[in-house]
């Protein structure tokens, strides 16, 4: 039963940007939504790609390639919409350029190893920008839904397997998606009390 968590976690993982699009298209509010981490996701995912390659878990090709996708489209999207962090482009740069290097010299263990970290690399400016923004009215519910879904799925899976890597991707991330719909929903109720 626990070899279909990964199926599980691609079913949340695959659609879980497009929540997140269609609310940009829809309404073009950026406000408390950051570049820096639809970039690192897209980023990262791809990275993990090749970790899962690696490690012979064909399922999580899947919803790693989806998120790299729609999450580098949510990027495009905060570009164009002038939510480009300049000072931001450099580390995001030097981060990439790591994970080559961890792939290129470690292999599946050296990128398994730099991408435990990533999880806490990718959703801390998601988490600085929400909760830095008065009225974070462009974050969308649905994406970190299904994002608390898909790394919850990983992070049973992680433990079953004992793969360090997953644990803290699953951890990381189910406890970002559960600060970032606090947030949203105390950003709801304060302006309804306004």
């Amino acid at each position: 039963m626990l070899d279909l968590l990964p199926i599980a976690a691609a079913c949340f993982g695959i659609p879980q940007y497009l929540p997140q699009i269609l609310k940009l298209r829809r309404t073009g509010d950026t406000a408390g939504v950051s570049w820096s981490w639809a970039t690192l996701t897209s980023i990262n995912n791809a990275a993990w790609f090749c970790y899962f390659m690696a490690s012979g878990y064909w399922t999580a090709s899947l919803p790693s390639t989806a998120a790299s996708t729609l999450a580098g489209t949510v990027s495009v999207m905060l570009v164009r919409r002038g939510a480009l962090n300049r000072r931001a482009i450099r580390w995001i740069a030097a981060w990439a350029g790591l994970l080559a290097l961890a792939a290129a010299l470690g292999g599946r263990v050296g990128l398994g190893t730099l991408l435990a970290a990533a999880s806490i690399v990718q959703v801390t400016p998601s988490l600085w920008t929400a909760y830095r923004t008065t009225h974070p009215t462009g974050i969308s519910k649905g994406t970190w839904t299904l994002v608390c879904g898909e790394l919850s799925c990983w992070l049973i899976f992680g433990l079953w397997k004992t793969d360090p890597r997953l644990i803290t991707l699953g951890a990381t991330g189910v406890l970002a998606g559960i600060l970032m719909l606090a947030r949203v929903q105390q950003a709801g109720v304060l302006s309804n009390q306004r």
